[in-house]
């Protein structure tokens, strides 16, 4: 059995296959971000998980895609978790912008590459290897116009009273927004930068509010700033997204593209179906 996962800040998309490429199951579990979650966090989601406790002596290969997953020592980490579990497996761990690109354009042609869900990152793929000119620094420090930046955003202008009255009833309605529970989530609990993401939905129901349309352009323009032109080729090439925050506000994505000199590509919610598709073709 081969699974192949892509895993956000948020949840995990779990696909088993056959040998011969037949869908065996699907399933998910809670986000597995090694950055933020505690070896006792990540295996309880797994092992609570039917169906992956069920099969994880018959999987003889995993290939994990993941937030969280830039550097050797969290791989390690992930795969020293993984290993007793799956423990007839052949395991490779990949950070999460591997998958986008394999979801958007397989192994194709040069093209930038970018995260916006929960989190956020980007890359170019350059036809044959993966380049990034900017390392994570995680939710706190970066990922400008992911879910938890806007939730960050959402909160602060809340608590600064910035928002418009109309939005700001509507906002304390939606949501408890009481203080301690707040900085309980953030300070005490597991996965902060999920809980502030959880906000960002405000934004898209509310996306044509002239204060939300501000709050998406100037996250969309840190993000072109910060990231995508860090890349001097991003102008002549196409620009590929994948993530819940692309993929709903889009529109306004295309815009603030355009308003750049960048041209929109694939926008795709979730990588998951494209980097089956890509695993069918390549090793399987």
């Amino acid at each position: 059995m081969i699974l192949i996962v892509d895993s956000g800040a948020t949840k995990a998309d779990w696909i088993a296959l056959s040998e011969s490429g037949e869908k065996l199951f699907f399933t998910q579990t809670l986000g597995l971000s090694p950055e933020v979650l505690t070896e006792e966090i990540i295996v309880e989601r797994i092992t609570n998980n039917y169906e992956l406790y069920k099969s994880r002596k018959e999987v003889t290969k995993l290939y994990f895609y993941g937030a969280g997953c830039g550097t050797q020592r969290m791989r390690t980490f992930l795969g020293e978790i993984f290993q007793p579990f799956f423990e007839n497996a052949e395991i490779a761990i990949k950070e999460d912008t591997y998958a986008a690109v394999y979801a958007t354009i397989g192994s194709g042609a040069k093209s930038v590459v970018c995260i916006l869900g929960t989190g956020s990152n980007c890359c170019m793929w350059d036809g044959e290897k993966l380049i990034q000119k900017v390392e994570s620094l995680g939710y706190i420090l970066m990922d400008d116009c992911s879910g938890n930046y806007f939730g960050r955003q959402l909160l602060r202008d809340f608590y600064f009273n910035k928002f418009p009255e109309d939005l700001a009833q509507k906002f304390n309605a939606t949501f408890e927004l009481d203080a301690d529970v707040i900085k309980n989530h953030l300070y005490k609990l597991p996965n902060p930068n999920t809980y502030l993401a959880t906000f960002a939905k405000f934004l898209i129901e509310n996306k044509d509010e002239p204060y939300c349309q501000e709050l998406i352009a100037k996250g969309m323009q840190l993000f072109i700033d910060n990231f995508i032109k860090q890349f001097e080729e991003a102008p002549q090439i196409p620009v590929h997204f994948v993530g819940s925050i692309a993929f709903y506000l889009q529109e306004e994505l295309k815009t603030m593209l355009q308003k750049n000199g960048l041209s929109a590509g694939n926008i795709l919610r979730k990588p998951i179906d494209g980097l089956v598709e890509y695993h069918l073709q390549h090793t399987i």
